[in-house]
């Protein structure tokens, strides 16, 4: 086995848990921060390239090259301790020179990125900071990529921390699956074997004894993230988002009928109930519509009580490819503003609402704007007028706050909002602007939602202190 040629270098319990693990199964290394990740893959690349030696390609990624080339640091004194001081990496090329196999560090970003790696064949690739990626596309294209001769597996292997931009996606594919750690499970979106292999840094018996403390002021006041990292509790994590500490189960309700499932809505006009659209437009990036509706001070068909001025989602329509949040169907207007009359009739409105300002732009079209487009659908959307996202947040957040009261009007969310409700609760800061989300993760149904609650008519006027009521 590898450790047999290692002699400086030893793999913790917890990867040689991993690297005696069949190689029928792909691995995902969760948990939280400071297990040994990146050393575990580091070992598995070497254990991978020892027992097929001269048929063994094996590929190393990350985000970036600052990244990927802190990763060369940490396999150089493995791997110069298993070939001998003749072992070599190549700043030009990427490459290690080694006595057999193949072994390179990449990059991957974008497109431009993965056509280094189209039409190549690697037996084993690693992907480390998984969370690093909004969203899986780019790491799912080298899926095409791993084949190789008969006889030699091939296999993924994916690392990552809790929280970042990619928290949501990596969490619903790998986390929350009916298996348990350390356990085979099935993941549909490769269609493959895998193992959740879980740890934290107290798996780690070679970490300095501070690092505890270094986590915990690393993460400051953010006490779910801090929980993530110290215990791998990767649900936490919601504990610490943008929305925190002002969403939870206040806000969502269960779903309200249409018109044709119940009589309640034969008075819902004259009493004062308004429905009306919200639209986040998307074509390579999901397109979301909300249907809002706005309360009059009442009790709704859910025998709930809503004050006055309350905004209540009571369906969403979410155009995001199956098994992702950040991937839209690539669908024309026709088509989506079809599925929308559909929605609107079923709940006896008009089809008319608020939209993101820059569909309204008709520069470079000879056909007109997006919003024109609508318009020739029979879907009339208006500007949401979002002004600052700051300022529309600030709104956002202190109507969630208010969910559950009886004199405040709060901000409601159905269940059968599935797309807000697995994106939305895991969106984190944007780290340069802590008052305004990470725009690089899937923030659709948020932009959605806003749009919406902008349109009903809470705004925060500049340089005027926010007050609801």
């Amino acid at each position: 086995m590898v450790v047999e040629a290692v002699t400086k270098v030893e793999p913790s319990p917890w990867q040689d848990r991993i690297l005696v693990m069949s190689e029928d199964y792909n691995v995902a290394m969760l948990g939280g921060r400071g297990p040994g990740k990146s050393h575990a893959i580091a070992f598995l690349i070497l254990q991978h390239l020892e027992r097929y030696r001269d048929k063994a390609r094996c590929l190393f990624v990350r985000r970036s090259f600052p990244g990927a080339l802190d990763f060369v640091g940490i396999t150089r004194t493995l791997l110069v301790q298993a070939f001998g001081p003749q072992t070599t990496y190549s700043q030009a090329t990427h490459i290690w020179s080694i006595p057999y196999g193949y072994f390179e560090v990449g990059m991957l970003d974008d497109a431009s990125d993965f056509a280094r790696y189209q039409g190549r064949s690697f037996s084993l690739v690693a992907v480390d900071e998984l969370t690093q990626y909004p969203e899986p596309s780019q790491v799912d294209l080298l899926w095409s990529c791993l084949r190789s001769s008969a006889g030699i597996p091939t296999r993924m292997i994916v690392a990552a921390n809790p929280g970042l931009a990619g928290h949501a996606w990596v969490n619903e594919r790998y986390n929350l699956v009916e298996a348990a750690d350390w356990q085979p499970f099935h993941e549909p979106a490769s269609g493959r074997e895998w193992v959740r292999a879980t740890g934290t840094f107290r798996d780690n018996p070679f970490l300095d004894p501070g690092y505890q403390d270094n986590l915990v002021a690393a993460t400051g006041t953010d006490e779910g993230l801090q929980k993530a990292w110290l215990t791998g509790d990767w649900s936490a994590v919601a504990a610490g988002a943008f929305f925190a500490t002002v969403l939870s189960s206040e806000n969502q309700v269960d779903p309200w009928p249409t018109p044709e499932e119940s009589g309640w809505w034969v008075n819902a006009e004259r009493e004062g109930w308004e429905l009306f659209l919200s639209y986040d437009h998307g074509t390579s990036a999901p397109a979301v519509c909300h249907v809002f509706v706005k309360s009059p001070g009442a009790t709704g068909p859910d025998g709930k009580w809503y004050p006055r001025g309350s905004l209540i989602v009571v369906e969403e329509l979410a155009f995001v490819a199956p098994g992702t949040l950040d991937k839209g169907l690539g669908l024309t207007v026709p088509v989506m503003a079809s599925e929308i009359l559909v929605m609107t009739k079923r709940w006896g409105m008009e089809a008319v609402g608020a939209a993101d300002d820059a569909i309204f732009s008709d520069i470079g079209s000879a056909a007109g704007s997006i919003a024109t487009e609508f318009s020739r659908q029979g879907i009339r959307f208006r500007r949401a007028g979002k002004g600052s996202r700051i300022g529309g947040w600030e709104v956002v957040r202190q109507l969630m706050s208010n969910a559950g009261t009886l004199d405040l009007p709060g901000l409601y969310i159905s269940r059968s909002c599935t797309y807000f409700w697995r994106s939305v609760p895991y969106l984190g800061r944007n780290p340069r602007r802590p008052d305004d989300l990470d725009t690089t993760a899937a923030d659709h149904a948020a932009d959605s939602v806003r749009y919406g609650v902008i349109d009903a008519g809470w705004r925060r006027p500049a340089n005027v202190p926010f007050r609801l009521g």
